[in-house]
């Protein structure tokens, strides 16, 4: 039972989580909304698609995310009850993937923060720079969620692994 609440708990820490997905996509969406009524300058008016863009991506991040982790809660304890060593493994695949996604996560974001403070850099036109400041906000948010999100996995795997040796000395 100690296995099933802990992802259970693991789930919905996961559904809080997202939210700040959907938080920081309403931001993004609300400034596109204020360069668009108020922007004034080229530059101003070029924020207006890129912010939108980004509030659609993290609005479709977080909605998906909330969405599967959300109907993980109940999913989880269908899985204990019908096979509880077969629900320890799946979890245990799960989360070793998750891991080896961040570990790609966290090289290929800041390359391509990289890439966008580069175009701001040497490229003047309005739009790339509004591009490029709009694009490095926006994978900063994916950083700071998922950086919360991994270091949750790691967590939770090191606890569905002591869960499993108790269960096993308990034997």
């Amino acid at each position: 039972m100690e296995l099933l609440k802990l992802a259970t708990e693991w789930a919905k820490a996961e559904v809080f989580s997202t939210r700040f997905f959907i938080i920081f996509a309403l931001f993004f969406l609300i400034a596109s909304i204020g360069f668009w009524q108020l922007g004034k300058t080229d530059l101003a008016k070029s924020y207006i698609i890129p912010t939108l863009v980004a509030g659609i991506l993290l609005m479709t991040i977080g909605l998906g995310l909330f969405y599967t982790n959300k109907s993980r809660v109940t999913q989880f304890e269908k899985a204990f009850n019908v096979d509880t060593p077969a629900f320890y493994q799946s979890e245990m695949e799960r989360t070793e993937s998750t891991l080896k996604e961040y570990s790609v996560v966290f090289k290929v974001i800041p390359i391509l923060i990289i890439i966008a403070a580069l175009l701001i850099l040497f490229v003047h036109a309005p739009l790339w720079r509004a591009i490029s400041i709009t694009s490095i906000a926006m994978l900063i948010v994916i950083l700071l969620v998922d950086g919360t999100a991994h270091g949750r996995m790691e967590v939770y795997q090191k606890e569905l692994k002591l869960v499993n040796l108790e269960a096993e000395i308990n034997k």
